[in-house]
């Protein structure tokens, strides 16, 4: 059985001021031709499939055309919300687009039910487990001790009733513990969202999103396919792809990527304003139309550098300077980047300058629970 995986498509994001629309259709065009020429038996799109919980007229539009494309050609398409997207909304419609092989996953109600499907090597179970936090578990499981996304995960996998002889994908949206993180995703909690790995100890292989670099947790077994396009410039390079994973007999999965090009790239230069207005310098690359963060070194500031640099970079995303002055201005402000920073790290910062001292483990479990608590209130 081959199946194609997706996620975090992000339909309708802006990027520095940029709509990604039509960047979105392009590369939604170019995974259909490979489609064509892979003919999987089906396609997982693991959450985030907007960037936003009320998607925008156009995000809807784009997805609706994707997903009728992709029953035109008889793909059978399981697909499952993410933390970004409104579970409710993305499942609107779900029981009657199931006959037309488009499987949107409901909003977690306390069971998961699998697709079984068979081939020459026997049956394959698909479980589709949306975004879940330990709030929405401990609703339908109250007597479960649920402390922690890990917890969560874990009760969830329980009741789903897996037949250990068969074949077992299982597609979710959650951080598990070892996955490298880039700038566009959210911060968690004090890391309260981590989900060990050992929870999917029954499966034989999840289709993991929220990570936006393709990257294997357990190697041919627990992966991130990535994002389809580069959403900032912290993955300026990663190497997008599809992922295309076959599973023959029970133990026998293999996993290989297709590369994905962008109908614009997104790339990081520095130098002064005199080496990068060179013709030489620009004249032979694809600067002049991909999104483009520029540093210029410069130790003055250039007058209306960005309109300037916009005759040659169209697509100029970000503008900044490294000299002596951006230098001494964050040796000024202290090597803490206080925007990554979690709220529970924020604290402990405080609680340290105030007190000469670091909070206690017991300290630090009960403000990850009272900060967990919050959130969730107020969402």
């Amino acid at each position: 059985m081959k199946l194609i995986h997706l996620s975090d498509l992000h339909l309708g994001k802006n990027v520095n001021g940029y709509s990604m629309i039509e960047d979105q259709k392009y590369i939604l065009t170019e995974i259909l031709r490979i489609l064509e020429e892979e003919q999987p038996d089906g396609v997982l799109i693991a959450g985030d499939v907007y960037d936003k919980s009320i998607p925008s007229a156009e995000a809807v539009e784009l997805f609706d055309d994707f997903l009728v494309k992709l029953s035109k050609r008889h793909l059978e398409t399981f697909i499952i919300s993410g933390n970004h997207d409104s579970a409710e909304r993305l499942a609107f419609g779900n029981r009657l687009m199931d006959a037309s092989g488009i499987h949107l996953s409901p909003a977690y109600d306390g069971t998961v039910t699998p697709f079984i499907r068979s081939d020459e090597f026997g049956e394959t179970a698909v479980y589709c487990l949306p975004f879940i936090k330990p709030a929405h578990v401990r609703r339908f499981y109250p007597d479960a001790e649920i402390a922690s996304y890990t917890d969560a995960v874990k009760e969830a996998i329980a009741h789903m009733d897996i037949d250990p002889d068969r074949r077992n994908v299982l597609i979710t949206h959650q951080f598990v513990t070892g996955a490298v993180r880039s700038d566009s995703e959210e911060i968690s909690v004090g890391g309260t969202d981590n989900v060990d790995a050992s929870v999917f100890e029954p499966f034989d292989y999840v289709a993991l999103g929220h990570i936006h670099g393709p990257q294997n947790i357990v190697e041919n077994r627990i992966r991130y396919c990535g994002t389809p396009l580069k959403y900032s410039f912290s993955e300026a390079n990663h190497h997008k792809s599809v992922s295309v994973v076959e599973l023959k007999e029970k133990g026998n999965v293999t996993v290989r990527t297709i590369p994905l090009a962008p109908k614009h790239d997104m790339k990081e230069i520095r130098g002064t304003y005199e080496e990068l207005t060179r013709k030489d310098y620009y004249d032979n690359t694809s600067y002049r139309t991909d999104y483009m963060h520029i540093t210029l070194t410069d130790e003055e500031d250039i007058p209306d550098a960005v309109a300037k640099l916009k005759v040659i970079y169209t697509n100029l995303m970000k503008l900044d300077y490294d000299n002596r002055r951006t230098r001494t201005q964050a040796s000024a402000e202290g090597p803490a980047d206080v925007e990554r920073k979690s709220p529970l790290e924020l604290f402990e910062d405080l609680y340290v300058m105030q007190n000469g001292t670091e909070l206690s483990e017991e300290q630090k479990t009960f403000l990850q629970g009272m900060i967990e608590t919050i959130w969730e209130e107020e969402k």
